[in-house]
């Protein structure tokens, strides 16, 4: 990251965390992910905003704000592996790689995860892995993950997820409740899953199979 940019990551760091109390090491995750680089051209000026912005797709990459939030209540501290289901952009998948040992992230439109794909090469970002699938399968082959982040709405969370969740293990998810979407964490104690509503959000809905 060339000194500009860094500067202007640093400083968009600051201003969500005077909007919503980050960690040290979330507020360095955010400081140190290229926002820039995973906007659309015509939105590079934009980059900075504490704004979501279309993507291609009917997709949005969500804003800085939103992803520090979902970070901060995953609780990554202490985590190993993360499993996430929408890469979108890659842009919390990149936050993630600060954090995390191994990224697992999962999109079901093609098209967007191999741009993702190619953000990440040029950043040498060599911690995530990358799937084309409908993400509500989960990842079977890399379970069990310490933590499980939905960037998309869910009607429900499948059972099948749940299962490929640690003992111990936080899942983070905007849920639809009595029609609105309220973030959730969940979390996975032997067979009991506790849940905890944390605030209203608005994200794009998950769809089922995968669009080429």
């Amino acid at each position: 990251m060339d000194r500009i940019t860094a500067t202007k990551t640093a400083r968009m760091a600051e201003e969500i965390a005077k909007i919503f109390p980050l960690s040290p090491e979330i507020k360095e995750a955010i400081a140190k992910t290229n926002r820039e680089a995973f906007v659309p051209a015509g939105f590079k000026h934009s980059a900075y905003k504490l704004d979501a912005l279309p993507i291609g797709a009917a997709q949005y990459i969500s804003s800085p704000l939103t992803v520090a939030k979902m970070t901060e209540y995953l609780f990554p501290r202490g985590a190993d592996r993360v499993l996430e289901v929408g890469c979108g952009s890659g842009y919390q998948a990149a936050v993630l790689s600060h954090l995390f040992r191994g990224v697992f992230t999962i999109e079901r439109i093609e098209p967007l995860i191999l741009e993702a794909k190619q953000r990440f090469r040029h950043l040498a970002i060599n911690n995530i892995h990358t799937r084309t699938d409908d993400g509500q399968n989960g990842w079977i082959s890399y379970a069990p993950y310490d933590r499980i982040l939905f960037s998309a709405t869910a009607k429900q969370i499948p059972q099948k997820l749940f299962d490929q969740l640690a003992d111990g293990g936080i899942l983070v998810a905007p849920v639809e409740k009595d029609g609105k979407q309220v973030i959730t964490r969940f979390i996975k104690n032997g067979d009991r899953i506790e849940e905890e509503e944390l605030e209203d959000c608005d994200f794009v809905p998950i769809l089922d199979g995968v669009q080429k």
